[in-house]
C-alpha cells in the first residue's frame, strides 16, 4: 500500500505545528469557503428528530437518488433514471469500484498524465496496470493526438480513465477532445470512466461538457461524481457512481452492499446541499478565478518557477528550479521559516507513471482566501531563493 503523496508528509507539518510554526496548506484541496448553508441546516434539523441511526439502503437513500437527478442532473441536461444511479463513501470509492468493475487483475487502464494519485493507488491494491499517455505542462497539458492512446492499447486494455476538469493540472477538456476519446473507447470496446467531481469550476466561456453527452457511448461511460467539491462538504464523504450500462450498476450494487451503506449524516447534508442556489456557485467560481490569477501571477514571476494557467478545477502544477520537489517539500516544513511560518505543497512525481517525470514539480492548491496566498507565495519564493538544492 502505498503512502499519499498528498498526504505523507503531514508528519512533519504536524511536529512543525507543534512547534509553533504556521503551516500555509496549499498541498490538499480542501478549501476555506464556507460549505453552504441549507446543508448545514438540513442535517441539524435531521438530527434534532433522530432516535436512532440505521442502515440504509446499500444503494443510498431512495429519496436523495431522485434529488440528485431532478434538482441536479437534469438541470445540466444529464436525464437519469434512478437505477443508473448509485450512492458511494465519496468519489474515491466510486472510481476505486469503477476501476474493479471495468478491470479484472492483470489487466490495464489508460490514464492521461499527470493523473490524481489515487488511481494508481487503487490500481495497485487491485492488480490493475495503469498505462500512460503523457500530456507536458510547457504544453498546457494539451491532450495528444488519439495515436497516443493506440501505442499504450494492449489486448489487456479494459478501460480509459480522466479527471475531467483535472486533478492535478487543472486541464479542461474541450468537447471535441471528449468526442475523440469517446470514439476511441467506441472502436476498441473500452469503459470510459469519467471522474467530473471538479465540474463546477471551469474557467471558460465553453461550458463543461460531460462524458454522459458523448453520442452513443451510453454502455461504455462510468461517471464518478461527489458533493466534496462542489459544496465543500469534503468530510461528508458522498460521492456516486452513474452508469446507463446495467451490467455495470448490477456490480456497482454487489461491491454496495459488501460494504452495507453510505453514511447516514453525510447523505442528509447532500440532500440539503442540492438546494444551494446558483448564486452560490456563481461567487465561489469568482472567487477561484481571483485566487488562481494571484497564484499564477506570483508563481511565474518566481525565477526560474513556470505554470501553465489552469482552465478549472483549483489546482496548477509548477515547475521548480530544484533538484527533488520531495526534498524541497520536507525541507520547507522541518528547516525553513520566514517569521516562524512555512508552506506546505505537494510532490508531483507521483501524479505520474513515466519513470523520472515530475520530479522538479508540484502541485499547488489555491484553496486559501487572497490575502493568505499572497503570504503563502512569498514565502514559497523565499524558500526558493534559500534552498540548498536550487538548480539555478
Amino acid at each position: 500500500m502505498p503512502a499519499s503523496a498528498i498526504r505523507k508528509l503531514v508528519p512533519f507539518a504536524d511536529a512543525a505545528k507543534e512547534a509553533g510554526v504556521k503551516v500555509y496548506h496549499l498541498n490538499v484541496g480542501a478549501p476555506d469557503i464556507k460549505s453552504p448553508r441549507c446543508s448545514i441546516d438540513y442535517l441539524m434539523d435531521k438530527c434534532k428528530t433522530m432516535h436512532h441511526l440505521s442502515y440504509t439502503n446499500s444503494a443510498g437513500f431512495l429519496e436523495l437518488r431522485k434529488a440528485f437527478i431532478e434538482k441536479y442532473y437534469k438541470k445540466i441536461g444529464i436525464n437519469l433514471d434512478v437505477s443508473e444511479i448509485l450512492i458511494e463513501v465519496a468519489g474515491s470509492e466510486a472510481f476505486s469500484k469503477a476501476m474493479q468493475i471495468a478491470a479484472d487483475r492483470g489487466e490495464e487502464i489508460i490514464v492521461i498524465e499527470p493523473f490524481y494519485t489515487n488511481y494508481q493507488t487503487f490500481a495497485m491494491l487491485n492488480g490493475i496496470t495503469l498505462k500512460a499517455v503523457h500530456t507536458d505542462i510547457h504544453d498546457g497539458f494539451r491532450i495528444p493526438p488519439i495515436e497516443e492512446f493506440e501505442k499504450v492499447l494492449t489486448p489487456k486494455t479494459r478501460a480509459v480513465l480522466i479527471s475531467n476538469p483535472c486533478n492535478p493540472s487543472g486541464k479542461l477538456f474541450s468537447k471535441d477532445e471528449m468526442l475523440e476519446i469517446g470514439e476511441f473507447c467506441k472502436k476498441h470496446d473500452l469503459f470510459l470512466i469519467s471522474d467530473e467531481v471538479y465540474r463546477e469550476f471551469c474557467y471558460t466561456e465553453e461550458p463543461h461538457f460531460s462524458a454522459m453527452s458523448i453520442p452513443g457511448a451510453e454502455q461504455n461511460v462510468i461517471l464518478v461524481d461527489s458533493v466534496s467539491k462542489r459544496y465543500n462538504l469534503c468530510g461528508a464523504r458522498i460521492g456516486c457512481i452513474i452508469s446507463r450500462n446495467k451490467e455495470v450498476m448490477a456490480a456497482a450494487m454487489k461491491f454496495a452492499q459488501s460494504r452495507l451503506c453510505p453514511p447516514v449524516f453525510g447523505q442528509y447534508a447532500a440532500l440539503g446541499a442540492l438546494d444551494t442556489p446558483q448564486s452560490y456557485f456563481d461567487e465561489v467560481r469568482e472567487e477561484y478565478i481571483r485566487r488562481r490569477d494571484v497564484a499564477v501571477k506570483a508563481l511565474n514571476n518566481m525565477k526560474g518557477v513556470f505554470t501553465p494557467k489552469p482552465m478549472g478545477a483549483f489546482y496548477t502544477m509548477a515547475e521548480l528550479p530544484v533538484d527533488d520537489a520531495v526534498n524541497f517539500a520536507k525541507w520547507m516544513l522541518t528547516e525553513f521559516r520566514v517569521d516562524n511560518e512555512t508552506v506546505m505543497i505537494t510532490p508531483a512525481a507521483s501524479f505520474y507513471k513515466t519513470p523520472g517525470e515530475g520530479k522538479n514539480i508540484a502541485r499547488i492548491a489555491y484553496v486559501l482566501e487572497v490575502p493568505e496566498l499572497k503570504k503563502a507565495m512569498k514565502i514559497l519564493e523565499a524558500a526558493l531563493k534559500a534552498y540548498p538544492g536550487r538548480t539555478i
